[in-house]
């Protein structure tokens, strides 16, 4: 990527003072757009300080904003609210506000998601409060107010409040995926109220912006408001089709928010269209990751999810259960008492990615734990007839 390229030669020629600062920062962003959160953290960690080598305040705003924004997309979300408010005080000691809405736009989303509405609206006045003379910042401060309406399930507000960046972002960095997260949000509310049409003309364009640049999680995203444009048709195979597309873009990397987004996404559809079992799946895994999160809202939008669709009612603790191929592999050594790290070396994949066909195996199975899954597999070992003794 030229970007890059072009921040290492500059860090390489200047290795002190504010304009150092500056090209860490600048990597530091750059890391986050792509994906790369452990990138992201590492430089935007190296720029906030401002006592070293001639460091700028101003900068260093910079550097708080994106990096409560990269630990919020790699699920530290104590962390985020931490940097927001060293980000916010830094700012009010300094009188420098033009970053407050990129600040405040990740402790408003934080707040909402964990059920505390009066932070969460607080958070959004200062960011609308803040950098009014700076024209890009006017997004953070819309977006923030965008996350509050969805957390709410205020569908209609969403559209009202995201319109004017539908209408301003024909080019520029509205539309560059991965820069601001806003046109899947979008998407998703123009399905959910009804306006298909609209929904689909926003999803084309960013859908083909995304594959061309190859970007992985706005590839994810945008799926998932594909799935429930699908959904809405009654196309249940192209849901299907679109949400495990998702589900593979996003496989591997650290954005246990967005996962749980999708597979809630995934299985409010699939219930809607009388798939009970599946969406259970979904749903269950939905709920594991946003409880870790603390994301207290959705948890319990899950549960409801859950309750409506008769979670577990009927269900024969014998029935065989349907695992993928990997899903298969990972169950089969898990089983033998190999570890995540172990499961890891055997399978050449990442630890994250066992991790994450566990939790489907977990609510596949209707277990929560490894020692429960065993206990279930040995049950139904003992259960199926010996073949040599015929049936019983």
């Amino acid at each position: 990527m030229g970007a890059a390229r072009s921040y290492d030669r500059a860090a390489e020629q200047i290795r002190h003072g504010a304009q150092h600062q500056r090209v860490t920062m600048g990597r530091g962003w750059l890391a986050v757009v792509t994906d790369d959160l452990d990138e992201a953290r590492l430089e935007l960690e190296g720029a906030t300080p401002t006592t070293l080598l001639g460091g700028s305040s101003r900068i260093s705003l910079w550097a708080w904003g994106w990096l409560a924004r990269a630990r919020f997309l790699g699920g530290d979300w104590d962390g985020a609210l931490a940097a927001a408010d060293r980000g916010r005080a830094l700012g009010e000691r300094t009188g420098i506000l033009l970053t407050m809405p990129l600040i405040e736009w990740t402790a408003a989303q934080v707040h909402s998601l964990r059920g505390d509405t009066a932070a969460a609206d607080r958070a959004a006045r200062r960011s609308e409060a803040g950098g009014a003379a700076y024209e890009i910042m006017r997004v953070p401060a819309v977006l923030a107010r965008a996350h509050i309406a969805e957390s709410a399930a205020d569908y209609e507000r969403v559209v009202r409040v995201l319109a004017p960046l539908d209408r301003s972002g024909s080019d520029g960095c509205l539309r560059e995926p991965g820069w601001w997260p806003w046109a899947d949000v979008y998407a998703n509310a123009l399905v959910l109220t009804g306006r298909l049409e609209e929904a689909d003309t926003v999803l084309h364009r960013h859908e083909a912006l995304a594959a061309r640049r190859g970007h992985r999680s706005t590839l994810a995203r945008l799926g998932a408001a594909r799935g429930r444009w699908h959904g809405a048709h009654g196309d249940v195979d192209a849901a299907t089709e679109a949400f495990e597309t998702a589900v593979r873009a996003i496989d591997g990397m650290a954005l246990r928010y967005d996962l749980a987004r999708i597979h809630l996404a995934y299985g409010q559809t699939l219930r809607r269209a009388g798939k009970r079992r599946d969406a259970d799946t979904s749903l269950l895994i939905a709920r594991e990751h946003f409880d870790a999160l603390g994301a207290t809202v959705h948890v319990h939008r899950c549960d409801r999810e859950l309750r409506a669709g008769g979670v577990g009612a009927g269900r024969d603790e014998r029935a065989p259960v349907d695992l993928t191929p990997q899903e298969t592999a990972v169950e089969a050594l898990v089983a033998r008492g190999m570890s995540t790290r172990d499961v890891a070396a055997e399978l050449h994949v990442s630890p994250k990615t066992v991790q994450y066909h566990l939790t489907r195996i977990y609510a596949k199975f209707g277990v929560r734990s490894r020692t429960e899954l065993i206990a279930r597999r040995n049950d139904d070992r003992l259960a199926r007839p010996d073949p040599a003794h015929g049936p019983l």
